[in-house]
């Protein structure tokens, strides 16, 4: 069996990588832990009051890639030391693009067995279940567990 995990930083993304870790553990079964890169969206002075529409194109940008890239290495890099501290062996990848389209065609392409996500990213939104978790749900043609 092979599961990708997908982890954003968050702490539910965490949890999803230690469950995971069980699982792989348990059930002998190889990890993918996959970060998927995609550029945010930034305000310019984000504690000032929101730009107007005449402001737009001088307050709003997107991140260099090269940023989003640096990130998820990092998070990529913090799930390796958790999966060598378990004795998990877990192979590591950057995807590109909106998450839920990328993980999914990953899964398809690589004949992954299962998907393992957090219920929450770090998106800030209150919800019970992210729109990450939510979407892998509709669109996933594989088992997804969301992890809380």
């Amino acid at each position: 069996m092979q599961y990708l995990v997908a982890v954003d930083g968050s702490e539910s993304s965490t949890e999803a990588l230690e469950h995971a870790l069980d699982v792989g553990e348990r059930a002998d079964a190889s990890l993918v832990v996959a970060y998927a890169v995609e550029p945010r969206v930034l305000v310019e002075d984000a504690e000032a009051e929101a730009p107007t529409h005449s402001e737009v194109g001088e307050r709003i940008y997107t991140e260099d890639i090269e940023v989003a890239e640096r990130r998820g290495q990092e998070v990529l890099d913090d799930a390796r030391e958790r999966a060598a501290d378990a004795d998990v062996d877990v192979e590591t990848t950057l995807l590109y693009g909106d998450p839920v389209e990328s993980i999914v065609e990953y899964a398809d392409e690589e004949a992954i067995d299962g998907i393992i996500v957090g219920h929450r990213g770090l998106s800030g939104r209150v919800e019970i279940v992210g729109s990450v978790a939510k979407g892998l749900v509709e669109k996933a043609t594989v088992p997804v567990t969301v992890v809380k």
